[in-house]
């Protein structure tokens, strides 16, 4: 018996190395007829399929912004050395395929002349369409004739603290620059000074550099789970991201407010923040346009236009290029049923030009007036720019807040609180803000002897109509 167990033991080993012999065999054969599909199996990692998959999505942004020097104030800007250009660069990403690009504010804020590189190399114009100050955000419409590739989005609700993490951006104009990373920590509140502060940030260890500014954070899936914006100064490997649920509320909010100032439709709408979330009608104001042509609260939206709508975002981007007085196609579905129904949308009533002009006197100290479309286009042409508009200054109220900046008769004032200024009424949609009306501290740009010069101002709160 011990003899014969040892020599089935033997011819069992004997037949696993054969079986391994043939098996190495056989491998050492396929990888001899196809070696370079073996190796590059092994190098398509997670981290390379995340990257392609996103790039082209990816833009880069570049222009120059006329900066003051830091010794001289808006009231002695009129020298020649009291301002310089600066050249500045940035990174966006691509979230609605009509050219829709979100960045940080901070990329293309003064910036005269918009620049944007996309995926192909082709470089175009792009025009700052909303943004919001205080959280460093910006949507800018980039010129293309052809439909782009967009950012896949994921959330930053389930993020975990050591996941790998990966961000692209223009680094130091280093265009598509790929660093890696992960997830340093999480809830970071970072001060930047008196009048902005970082909130709710993910904090990573990957790479990040000037000219990472606005561009996406990636988990290892290749979703955008945040947007890169700022970099501990003196230290290595502490950066920070905007995390993607909030950037798509902030970025949501900021394009209805920029809808609701220029059309009625008096629609709410409700839905989450993610792909797949849905739009449901949650209010219908009566005699609004929306009412008179058959929308109802509880309405699920499926499409506006051609545009398919998942979640408010996708709702808010539909309605960018809707004009007043021209039919929309709205598809909806009600008690389980799909139809269409065709909306037509209003241009908002304007407040009097006599109120604005008291708002304007009031909260800012400035008597103007639109600056004509031939002068514009004058302007323009000498300083190479494309603004659309400007409102020429009359008159500055002394002690006012134009006039602690420094603001003269003579200047063009061509934004303020990131809206562009080229008509009373658009002054006056502004000043109507609830957050201009209690009287923050705004930032304001405007033209000077044909240089671009800005500064902040502390807007008066408008008195309300109860005090005595």
């Amino acid at each position: 018996m011990r003899t014969s167990f040892q020599v089935l033991r033997h011819r069992i080993s004997l037949l696993a190395v054969g079986v391994l012999a043939s098996s190495i065999a056989m491998s050492s054969m396929a990888f001899a007829s196809d070696p370079d599909s073996q190796l590059n199996d092994l190098r398509m990692t997670p981290t390379v399929r995340a990257i392609q998959r996103v790039s082209p999505a990816v833009v880069n942004i570049h222009g120059q912004k006329t900066v003051r020097s830091t010794a001289a104030g808006m009231a002695g800007a009129e020298g020649p050395d009291s301002f310089r250009q600066v050249n500045g660069m940035g990174t966006g990403v691509v979230i609605d395929p009509r050219g829709y690009v979100v960045t940080n504010f901070h990329v293309v804020e003064d910036v005269d002349d918009i620049r944007v590189t996309l995926s192909n190399g082709e470089t175009t114009s792009a025009q700052l369409v909303a943004s919001r100050v205080k959280s460093d955000l910006a949507l800018i419409k980039v010129d293309s004739s052809s439909l782009l590739p967009t950012i896949p989005r994921g959330t930053s609700s389930d993020l975990m603290v050591g996941e790998p993490v990966i961000a692209i951006g223009n680094a130091f104009g280093y265009v598509h620059t790929s660093t890696q990373g992960i997830v340093s920590a999480l809830h970071r509140d970072v001060p930047v000074n008196e009048t902005q502060e970082y909130r709710d940030l993910i904090q990573i260890s990957a790479g990040i550099n000037p000219g990472n500014s606005g561009g996406p954070l990636l988990n290892i899936k290749g979703e955008m789970i945040g947007v890169n914006v700022a970099v501990r100064v003196g230290a290595q490997q502490i950066a920070f991201a905007i995390p993607i649920d909030q950037v798509v509320e902030i970025v949501t909010e900021m394009i209805e407010i920029h809808n609701e100032q220029r059309l009625l439709t008096g629609v709410r709408a409700t839905g989450g923040p993610r792909d797949g979330d849905g739009i449901t009608i949650a209010n219908v104001s009566a005699s609004s346009p929306a009412a008179r042509d058959g929308l109802k609260p509880g309405d699920r939206v499926i499409r506006v236009g051609s545009q398919p709508v998942d979640d408010r975002l996708d709702f808010a981007l539909a309605m960018l290029e809707v004009e007043p007085g021209r039919a929309m196609e709205f598809e909806v579905e009600r008690s389980g049923k799909r139809f269409d129904l065709a909306v037509v949308g209003e241009a908002p009533q304007s407040a009097s030009p006599q109120s604005v002009a008291a708002a304007a006197w009031t909260m800012l100290g400035i008597q103007a007036k639109p600056v004509a479309e031939s002068t514009m286009r004058r302007l323009n042409a000498r300083m190479r720019t494309k603004y659309t508009g400007g409102l020429y200054i009359q008159a500055v109220r002394p002690g006012s807040a134009a006039d602690q900046q420094g603001i003269v008769p003579g200047d063009v004032l061509l934004g303020i609180h990131g809206f562009e200024t080229t008509t009373m009424a658009g002054l006056g949609s502004i000043l109507e803000l609830p957050e201009i009306k209690r009287g923050p501290k705004a930032r304001f740009y405007l033209v000077r002897r044909e240089q671009t010069l800005y500064g902040h101002m502390q807007i008066a709160a408008m008195p309300s109509s109860t005090h005595r």
